[in-house]
């Protein structure tokens, strides 16, 4: 699915009753015999409510459990199922839908000695989503999708959605406003609540519906806010448009130092356009060398104007510096980030 960046202490008395003497040593006794009888029941009791909420916990049936569970990880699940027999057996299927999970993602991307094929992939998500994983539903939806067949991509984003994955969540959102007509207030519906759950593609779509008013009344300020959650979660596109953000004093005060901040990490993590635009900054500071290594990333992803202004910088430069600029561009990596 094509995506597009900016247009992302308790009161008491202090007195005590004096201790009086006991006259009576048998009532004491009495007292005393009682009083073992009382915690000795207490601990009965609560020993018995404790055995009934460790049953009620462990006979929690195997629907309810599977629908908690449908979008755990193999970790997460390996540890659910120590908690007793009933859990380890419930989630048998979902562990076994992890192994067709792998298995997807081996075909899908040629991994692990075997060739890749979609139709193999598709095969084993389909049967991890038969065991209740929304992510081996998501999966199998990116699939379709690719394949050509949005309904049954739809519809299985849809499932997964319904179980509560953020993944699903978001794809049916995206799904939505890509769908001819689109159906904005779904698609809104479903970014919000995979932005609620902390899913930063699903906080940056949903800040750009803000920032064009789309399915929603147009709010600068809170489309600001949803791209400064995905650019702090990861997200590079939210990166560029929170420095945009601050650059323009849209949606929040005018800072060109954050701005500045935004746009070098957008640029660090690989993001072409913030790549040119830091060159241009580093350019008219008078940092000739760090311009050239990041006009020629931007240059090699795709920016034509970026190879303009570099061959202008690389006159004014050495020989040596011309070398070691481009060794330094040679030998870049970007940032580990979450797109």
């Amino acid at each position: 699915m094509n995506e597009r960046t900016w247009p992302h202490r308790s009161e008491t008395f202090h007195f005590s009753t004096l201790p009086f003497p006991i006259k009576n040593p048998a009532r004491k006794h009495e007292n005393s015999t009682s009083n073992a009888i009382r915690i000795r029941q207490f601990r009965s009791s609560s020993s018995a409510r404790r055995s009934d909420q460790y049953r009620d916990f462990a006979s929690l049936p195997n629907d309810v459990l599977t629908k908690i569970a449908a979008n755990f990880s193999l970790p997460n699940l390996q540890t659910a199922s120590l908690v007793c027999k009933s859990w380890r057996d419930g989630l048998r299927p979902l562990r076994e839908a992890m192994l067709f999970l792998r298995w997807g993602k081996r075909f899908k991307h040629g991994r692990g000695g075997v060739k890749p094929s979609l139709e193999k992939a598709l095969d084993s998500f389909l049967k991890g989503a038969a065991r209740g994983s929304t992510l081996a539903m998501v999966d199998a939806g990116l699939v379709y999708w690719e394949m050509g067949k949005k309904e049954e991509g739809v519809a299985l984003y849809r499932r997964a959605a319904e179980l509560g994955d953020p993944a699903g969540q978001c794809n049916l959102g995206i799904s939505y406003l890509q769908a001819e007509p689109p159906n904005v207030k779904e698609a809104v519906k479903w970014l919000y609540q995979a932005s609620v759950a902390g899913y930063v593609r699903g906080q940056y779509q949903l800040a750009l519906c803000l920032h064009r008013g789309i399915g929603t009344d147009q709010n600068l300020s809170e489309a600001a806010r949803w791209y400064l959650r995905a650019a702090g979660g990861g997200y590079v596109r939210a990166m560029y448009n929170v420095s945009l953000c601050y650059s323009l004093g849209k949606g929040f005060m005018q800072n060109h130092r954050q701005s500045r901040k935004w746009m070098k990490l957008a640029a660090d993590h690989g993001h072409r356009k913030a790549q040119f635009e830091h060159g241009l900054t580093l350019f008219s500071e008078g940092q000739m060398m760090k311009a050239v290594v990041y006009l020629e990333l931007a240059g090699r992803g795709g920016e034509t104007a970026a190879g303009h202004v570099k061959n202008v910088i690389l006159q004014q430069l050495s020989q040596p510096s011309r070398e070691r600029a481009l060794t330094l561009a040679d030998n870049w990596r970007a940032l580990p980030s979450s797109r």
